[in-house]
């Protein structure tokens, strides 16, 4: 099926998509402040700059989209126009995602993946319940984690 907008707007459009202070970072961000956790946003000396640090637990919060990361939910879908030009560029931000998790790991980081389904679409979390997730883990002694929708 061809694309119902010409090349120059679709890319337009595209270009206006953000990487940093989304809706669901922010979200995130509000819910975890008001819990009383502080933490600094997308540090560079933190492998894979995440969108929260938080120092005190030594621990690195993601929250990815799933269209980009190729979350593996309803949110994703290959788009039919140059399929080549996604699926090369959605595995390699899947590949910087292994590598960028590695480097975590090797330097005594904890990192948590909060990914776009747990916050919105069909399979959504209910916001506290997605806060008591977060919380929960970064006070616990879990290295790693993942907080999706319901499946």
């Amino acid at each position: 099926m061809p694309d119902v907008v010409d090349q120059l707007t679709r890319s337009r459009m595209m270009s206006g998509i953000r990487a940093v202070n989304t809706q669901p970072e922010l979200a995130i961000r509000r819910g975890l402040h008001a819990q009383g956790f502080r933490f600094r946003l997308h540090a560079n000396n933190v492998p894979g700059k995440p969108d929260l640090v938080l120092p005190r637990w030594r621990a690195a919060i993601f929250v990815h989209g799933c269209f980009w990361h190729g979350h593996d939910c309803h949110l994703f879908k290959m788009p039919s126009t140059r399929p080549e030009f996604w699926s090369t560029k959605i595995e390699r931000n899947r590949k910087r995602d292994q590598i960028v998790r590695s480097q975590l790991e090797a330097s005594g980081w904890r990192f948590l993946v909060i990914w776009e389904c747990a916050l919105k679409g069909r399979t959504r979390l209910g916001f506290d319940e997605l806060i008591e997730k977060t919380s929960s883990w970064l006070l616990g002694e879990e290295r790693t984690g993942e907080i999706a929708g319901h499946e």
